[in-house]
Order: structure tokens, then sequence, then C-alpha cells
């Protein structure tokens, strides 16, 4: 199985050549483009993993994340950026990111994140071979599809992964770090803030009484 291609937007040439060089180097597929618009021609098939920058020469960055979601809500949203403030970050995950790293960044932590993320294309997550469900939300792994209902809902990956892992564990705590470990990879060296922020758009979508908070223990899906 031919592994996805990483597609990085960076208009600073030195990074988005060097993170290519680095990734080609230790056997990923990758390509660089400079401006969101060259990002939006080429996105598409074949593509696992979008490494985007925020600060683009020709629009903005977030809004080239809010486009890729909506068009291709398969593939991984990996945030790079400057903006180190709170709300800069939230907003990129509202837009539809995965995951996000600050610049300046260490390349063994973007690499980690790549192999996570590239991995996740292709596993779901251990342990929910079969199709899950609760409080009538219906998720299927197989087919990465889910259902409140009759409605199907828009999740985007890492929601799905989220969602499928607490709901084969309804009814039971799930610590944080077994999410952070099973859904982001057992190399994740990050904050907890994008998990936080997925279970809250999770909320939004299967209802904000199904999942309960555990103050320093993580979260339960309520069968």
């Amino acid at each position: 199985m031919v592994e996805s291609e990483v597609l990085i937007v960076e208009d600073d040439e030195a990074i988005g050549a060097g993170v290519e060089r680095v990734l080609v180097g230790q056997g990923h597929r990758a390509r660089h483009v400079t401006c969101g618009a060259a990002a939006l021609r080429v996105v598409g098939p074949g593509v696992g993993l979008v490494i985007l920058d925020l600060g683009l020469p020709d629009m903005d960055g977030i809004d080239v994340c809010r486009r890729i979601r909506a068009e291709h809500p398969e593939i991984a949203i990996l945030i790079l950026t400057a903006r180190d403030h709170e709300i800069d970050v939230v907003t990129g995950l509202d837009a539809g990111a995965d995951d996000y790293l600050i610049k300046p960044f260490r390349l063994a932590e973007l690499l980690a994140r790549v192999r996570a993320h590239l991995r996740r294309q292709a596993v779901p997550p251990t342990g929910v071979a079969r199709v899950p469900q609760a409080r009538g939300i219906v998720a299927d792994p197989a087919s990465r599809r889910a259902w409140r209902g009759d409605a199907e809902l828009v999740l985007r990956p890492k929601e799905f992964d989220v969602l499928v892992l607490l709901l084969s564990e309804a009814g039971r705590a799930v610590t944080r770090e077994r999410l952070m470990s099973d859904v982001w990879d057992t190399e994740w060296m990050g904050s907890t803030k994008t998990l936080d922020m997925h279970i809250h758009a999770l909320r939004q979508k299967v209802g904000a009484d199904s999942i309960t908070t555990l103050r320093g223990v993580g979260y339960r899906f309520e069968a």
C-alpha cells in the first residue's frame, strides 16, 4: 500500500523546502507549495496530511484550512503557526485543523506528528473493530462514518477517532492519556488543548450531555 502524500504549504522557501527534504529523506512522499491558491489546486486524493502555515502571502491560512476541511474531510491538517496566542490556536482548530505546532518547532516533534497522522489515515483506533454505539450515536470504523439517529454526522478525522474510542468504552472512564496515546500516537509531545477542542466540537454534534468531563481523569461517554 502506497503511503499518502504530505502537502507542505509554507511561504518561507527555506522552511518549506527543508521540511520537504527531511520528510523525503525519512521515506515519506512530500510536496511543497508556497501559497494558499496552489495548495487548493493540488490538494485531493492521494494527500493524507496537509502541513499548513497560517501566514500565507495570498490568503489567510485559516481560510485555506476551512476550504480543505469542507472539500476533503478525510485529510488530516496540521497547522504550523508563529501565532502563539491561545485564541489563534483555538481559531485554527475550530476551522478544521486536527493538530498544531508553534514555530519554532523541533524537527523530531514534527516527524513524530507526521508519522502519527499518516498511520491514523490507514489504521483505525486500537481495540474498536466492532461497531460501537450508545445514546443513539453509532460509529462504523470500517467505513469511518457515524450517525446520530438517522442523520449522518460530519466529523473531522480526529473527531471520528475520539468518538469511536469513547463509544467503545461507553459508560467507562477514558483517561486523557489514553485518548492522546490512541488517537494522537504514543509519541505525542504537546499539550492536550487539541483534545479539549475536539471534545468541545463533538459535544455540539452528539449532544452536550453525552460526554462527561471527569476532572483530573478524562472523559466518559454516557451509556
